[in-house]
């Protein structure tokens, strides 16, 4: 009896993301499957990166909830300089840093954090040009992040940030300079991109 060939099929408890633009374009990686971890999907991520494309060139970027880790890697493989990644989960957050090893980058930075409680410490390095919030739906924290992000010197003057959320959901309250960009809807998800600016008086 001829034995059988190992499968080279993920396991069941592992989901699958595709990096759909720059230098990994096209690799495909796994990720644990963990409650509330739901990937950004290839259309909004396509959509997202495209509004930012002008802007990731040497970004300093923060992934706040990164999950599956494929904001991260995205922005990574389409030119930002470096990304701060925070996610609670230490299995997902050590894929995410087996996927930088594999693909060979040393500009990602994992935590395995709270990411309000990471926030509520302050920043005392350089502020971030952009910034990934993508929490579960079901908690509600993109305003809470908001206001940590301003309260702790997290942001650049002109910093880019991304939220995604249910749209089933109450509006977070933003802050009053971060200035909607773009706006668009994929089924249950709404996803928008703001422009934080912050003008000096004369």
């Amino acid at each position: 009896m001829r034995a059988k060939r190992p499968s080279k099929t993920p396991q069941p408890d592992m989901g699958r993301l595709r990096i759909i633009g720059g230098q990994w374009r096209g690799r495909v990686l796994h990720f644990p499957d963990v409650a509330g971890l739901r990937p950004t999907g290839d259309r909004v991520r396509e959509t997202l990166f495209n509004w930012l494309m002008g802007y990731l060139p040497e970004a300093r970027c923060l992934d706040l909830f990164a999950g599956s880790g494929a904001l991260s890697l995205e922005a990574l493989s389409r030119g930002a300089d470096s990304v701060y990644a925070l996610e609670l989960d230490k299995r997902a957050a050590q894929t995410i840093r087996h996927h930088a090893a594999t693909l060979g980058t040393q500009k990602l930075k994992v935590y395995s954090d709270d990411s309000l409680a990471y926030l509520a410490r302050g920043n005392s390095e350089a502020p971030f040009d952009i910034v990934f919030i993508d929490p579960p739906f079901a908690a509600e924290l993109a305003g809470q992040c908001a206001t940590l992000l301003e309260e702790g010197n997290w942001l650049g003057d002109q910093a880019w940030i991304y939220l995604e959320a249910d749209k089933r959901l109450p509006t977070p309250n933003i802050p009053p300079h971060w200035h909607l960009h773009r706006e668009k809807t994929a089924g249950q998800v709404i996803y928008s991109l703001y422009e934080r600016r912050i003008v000096e008086d004369c």
